[in-house]
């Protein structure tokens, strides 16, 4: 930051002396050389030492705040598309299920209908189906609408039209086996991106109260005029001043307040600390829940219900049950994956979360 510590502008000026003419009984005049004396005046402030060298250390730390505030607006962007995407992805799935779901419920009924037919099962086992096919609709429309609402949203996020087309989700990676909660709580406090925006104001303001002590010595100036008497001859004048900081009170009262922003800012950061800490939390023990709350759907009761479903299947093509068991073990089913979906969902939101509080790199 060199522009910051370069020395201040100088000053130029013209100095008409006697511009009445009264000592030479002429008219006034404003032009140069026209009057009694002209003077022309250049002169340089130099600050006080080291104070050039303070203002290009300012200059670094307010640059390294605003590269900080910059990465964690990019990380928020960053995880909200990544949430975006995440529930776009799962509305895809909720379609293929409501979808697949609705495929079944259509066979049940041309089977009914054929066993009505045949007087082999009674009218309400029909309308049963009918009504259920019905309801899956619905689920199915409704599953449509969402993921349409969750494109846009998305599209959004990626400055691009509401209705462009995007391309089909892919498989996102598989869920960590576990999360090593004390690195990540590490990381909560050191690079969260709220700290470490807290710690760069942290040195902009160290860097200021630096300033301000530093502001106990005296700045200099040193000038050149040329002074050009009306029909005379020309001199040169050498001129050096000093500013005398007097103004005790007032620079007592900047250094107080430059003590008292290095407090605030600490503050800042600490709750920006506790902050992190807490939700990173919170949002560890979400992840870990709906993590073994998707093993034991996809590993215990998927299976469970996937069997109790072929059963009723083949007891039906036994006429050993009714087409409502068929349709009760096919509902749970589709329940138990749907509810498997929401806390695959919930677990990578979480991890999300989590990768954005610990500013995981992207």
């Amino acid at each position: 930051m060199v522009p910051a510590g370069a020395l201040p502008d100088p000053t130029v000026g013209v100095e008409l002396m006697d511009f009445g003419n009264a000592m030479r009984n002429r008219s006034a005049s404003l032009v140069p050389g026209q009057v009694g004396e002209t003077r022309y005046q250049i002169s340089q402030p130099l600050p006080g030492w080291g104070k050039r060298e303070l203002a290009s250390r300012a200059a670094e730390a307010r640059a390294g705040q605003a590269a900080a505030t910059r990465d964690a607006t990019w990380t928020e962007l960053v995880a909200r598309i990544e949430a975006a995407w995440l529930r776009y992805y799962v509305a895809g799935r909720e379609l293929a299920l409501s979808q697949q779901g609705l495929t079944l419920l259509q066979r049940l009924e041309e089977l009914s209908l054929k066993r009505f037919e045949l007087g082999l099962v009674p009218q309400q086992a029909v309308l049963r189906t009918q009504r259920e096919i019905t309801a899956q609709r619905v689920a199915l429309l409704e599953a449509e609408q969402r993921s349409k609402g969750l494109a846009a949203a998305l599209n959004g996020l990626l400055a691009r039209p509401p209705q462009a087309p995007l391309a089909a989700p892919s498989e996102p990676p598989p869920l960590p086996e576990r999360l090593d909660a004390a690195a990540l709580f590490d990381a909560a406090r050191t690079r969260n991106p709220e700290v470490q925006t807290s710690t760069a104001g942290i040195e902009v303001a160290r860097a200021e109260r630096e300033r301000t002590y530093q502001d106990r010595l005296p700045d200099f100036s040193v000038g050149l005029r040329n002074d050009r008497p009306y029909e005379g001859k020309s001199s040169w004048a050498l001129m050096f001043e000093v500013m005398v900081p007097l103004q005790q009170a007032s620079r007592r009262a900047r250094e107080r307040e430059a003590e008292y922003m290095i407090t605030a800012a600490e503050a800042r950061r600490a709750d920006a600390q506790a902050r992190a800490s807490g939700e990173l939390g919170r949002l560890w023990s979400a992840f870990a829940s709906n993590r073994d709350s998707l093993r034991l759907l996809e590993r215990t009761l998927l299976p469970q219900a996937i069997a109790t479903r072929d059963a009723a299947r083949a007891a039906l093509a036994n006429g050993k049950v009714d087409f409502d068991s068929v349709i009760e073990a096919e509902r749970q089913l589709i329940d138990i994956r749907t509810r498997a979906l929401q806390a695959e969902q919930d677990a990578r939101l979480a991890l999300v979360e989590i990768e954005r509080i610990t500013g995981a790199p992207k």
